[in-house]
């Protein structure tokens, strides 16, 4: 039995799921589109993400109501599971699961268009693998923006970076600077200052789940390729 089996959660199987995928819903074996979640970390940590995990336990709400979002949708919603609890420095270890994880979608299903979203230090590796021409966007919660992080590789892509300007964790000064210079780049590039919620998105947790719900659902078709 998983740990998520034990906790009581419905997890459904994908068969021939690619590693490094945890699937929370999916309506066919190979979807028209994807969603993949991608939680926080640390900024050094070489050891694996500890079996009861806080930052990914936060995405879950997320995963139900992007889940719900695009329930009328052939969507596979899933989390990338990190070999690494840290980004650790210029091994960008999250920045390279979320990249692979891109990879064995495409392989198992093909170039369909996909959205990233990530909180924290999985913003920064969502934003990080948006470059991948399957990904159509990035919702980024709360992100990990360090000055001169790289935007070139945006263009063309919707970001949308929501924050809470009293976070003590990541900055969201830094986060709207991240948001000028990918607009400049030439990504369809949105900072939503969110009125509470810290860092970790708890205070008013229903408006940040729907809002990134709504967010995520305008990006991906609404029929399937050839309807």
């Amino acid at each position: 039995m998983t740990p998520d089996a034990a906790r009581g959660e419905r997890v459904e199987p994908w068969r021939g799921e690619p590693p490094g995928l945890v699937v929370r819903s999916r309506s066919t074996a190979v979807p028209a589109a994807a969603v993949l979640l991608l939680h926080g970390g640390r900024s050094e940590g070489l050891g694996p993400p500890p079996l009861v995990n806080l930052p990914a336990l936060r995405m879950r709400p997320f995963a139900t109501a992007v889940a719900r979002a695009l329930a009328d949708r052939d969507v596979l919603v899933a989390e990338v599971r990190y070999r690494h609890r840290g980004w650790n420095g210029s091994r960008r270890d999250a920045a390279l699961d979320a990249a692979a994880a891109l990879v064995r979608l495409r392989e198992r299903a093909g170039p369909i268009p996909v959205v990233l979203v990530g909180h924290s230090m999985g913003g920064r590796a969502a934003l990080s693998a948006a470059g991948d021409p399957m990904v159509r966007g990035v919702v980024a919660l709360a992100p990990w923006c360090p000055p001169g992080e790289p935007v070139e590789h945006l263009a063309g892509r919707a970001i949308h970076v929501l924050h809470d300007e009293a976070d003590r964790i990541t900055s969201a000064r830094e986060s709207w600077d991240f948001v000028r210079r990918a607009r400049a780049a030439g990504a369809d590039a949105v900072g939503i200052p969110m009125p509470t919620g810290g860092h970790a998105m708890l205070r008013s947790a229903a408006a940040w789940h729907r809002r990134t719900a709504a967010l995520t659902a305008a990006l991906l078709p609404r029929t399937q390729p050839g309807a």
